[in-house]
This record gives structure tokens, sequence and C-alpha cells, in this order.
């Protein structure tokens, strides 16, 4: 079984957006459900950001999203990224790696990053503070736990995840954000929102503890299926890709790699 970023619940199908008035609608059918979500739990929208994945998207239509006005986009995978932040340098983009990262990648992402959701063990937080320190630079992070204790999926042990951020104080770079969570990929929305919520407890006490812990206490979780959940147990950050750009080619499994393997 593989991890999974941004999978619709099974039986929803995205259709693919072609042109800027197809993406313009998208970015305003979500950022509406944002909005309206938020005041249902008492929440004020602006306190929750979108990120579009922009994942497997090829250039020519991430052109027409932006047209469009998204302009921050989250990769999974560095070498699609790099490709896209070269072939795109006219354009006024912000980009994120969401995924997980391998240290050989480090030097080419933090060239171009503007934060980092996957961030989940010392060896990588050493190597890229090395890097951003040699760069003159620093990152936002947020610190991936693995909430639905699948097998499957990349991200620290709940119990590890307040014993790594009181760890991640030796690294000045890395500018921790929050945290970041997968949830379980079903159609059970108890099981889903009780990931998030697991997510929002461990933010809570790591605040009890010390809120410079977790920076701003920011929550990245929550994708095309499960946003709205996401949004009512705390999310700060959505990202979202098939409800923006419509439904991909091959399955999450093709595109994530598994934790197990």
């Amino acid at each position: 079984m593989a991890e999974t970023d941004d999978a619709p619940a099974p039986t929803t199908a995205f259709p693919q957006a072609s042109t800027v008035t197809d993406f313009a609608a998208n970015l305003a059918a979500v950022q509406a459900t944002i909005d309206a979500t938020a005041l249902r739990a008492g929440r004020n929208p602006g306190d929750i950001r979108l990120l579009a994945v922009s994942k497997t998207v090829p250039e020519e239509r991430l052109r027409l999203a932006v047209q469009a006005g998204c302009h921050e986009l989250g990769e999974n995978k560095v070498q699609e990224a790099k490709r896209k932040v070269e072939a795109m340098a006219d354009l006024d983009i912000s980009w994120a790696i969401i995924g997980h990262l391998q240290t050989n990648k480090v030097k080419d992402m933090v060239p171009f990053a503007a934060e980092f959701h996957a961030l989940d063990r010392l060896k990588l937080a050493e190597t890229l503070d090395r890097r951003l320190q040699a760069s003159g630079r620093s990152l936002d992070v947020y610190v991936q736990v693995n909430t639905s204790g699948e097998d499957s999926k990349f991200g620290l042990p709940p119990a590890a995840a307040l014993p790594f951020l009181r760890e991640l104080r030796a690294y000045p770079s890395l500018t921790v954000q929050g945290l970041m969570t997968l949830a379980m990929f079903t159609t059970d929305t108890e099981r889903v929102r009780g990931c998030f919520r697991l997510l929002r407890d461990l933010r809570d006490r790591a605040r009890d503890e010390d809120p410079d812990l977790v920076g701003p206490g920011g929550l990245s979780m929550g994708m095309s299926g499960d946003y709205p959940v996401a949004i009512e147990e705390g999310a700060t950050v959505v990202r979202v890709g098939q409800a923006i750009f419509g439904a991909r080619p091959l399955p999450d499994s093709y595109y994530w790699p598994s934790a197990a393997h």
C-alpha cells in the first residue's frame, strides 16, 4: 500500500481543467468551500491557506492555473519541481515541497523551495540546516506525523513528535511552522477526523510545553477528498490538487513512494 497525498473519496471524480476559465471556476469553488466550512466551524476563513498540489501537472496547464490566480504550488518530487521552477521562472510562483525527501535531493531543493511540509528525521534536518546555512537562508518547515499508524506512510510516530521538535532547536535555519499529516484513505469520515484531531492535539501539547516548539502552530492537513473535515479540526493549510487540476491519470500509489518498502 502506498502513501497518498491528495486522494478523494473513492467515488469522487474530478474533471480535467483545461482553460483559464476552468481553473478560475475550480479555485473559486474550493475557496468557497473553505470559507463556508470555516464559518460553520466558528473559524476565520482568512486563517486557512490553500496550497495547490501541482504534482504531475504539465507546465502548459500550470501556466493557465497561474493566470487564473494560483500562485502557491506544492510538488512531491524535487526533480519534477526543479524542472518546473526553471521552466516557469518568468512567473510569480511560490513553491513548496510536500513529499518525502531524500537527503541527496536537498541540494536541489534549497535554491527554490519556500517551504517544506515533510520533515520527519534528524538526518534530514541536519542536511537541510547545513545546506541552508551555506546558502545564507532559512526555510519554513512542517514536521510530518503519521497519525494513521499505517506502515505505508512516512512521518514520525505521534509519541516521537514532541521530542523531535525539541531537537530541532539545534538547527537555526529551520523555521518550524507547525505539523503536517496525511489522513487515512477511507470513506469513514470519523477515522479521517481522528487523524486530524490527533495532529491538533499534538500541536496543543507542544504549545502547552513551549509555544516556540511549533512556531505559529500551523496544521498542514486536508486534501481534495477530506479538506472540509480538516478545516473543522483546525487545519491552517489545505493541500488540494485534483479538485483544482482534475483527476490524475494514474493512482496515487504511482506518484508516492511507500514507507513500507
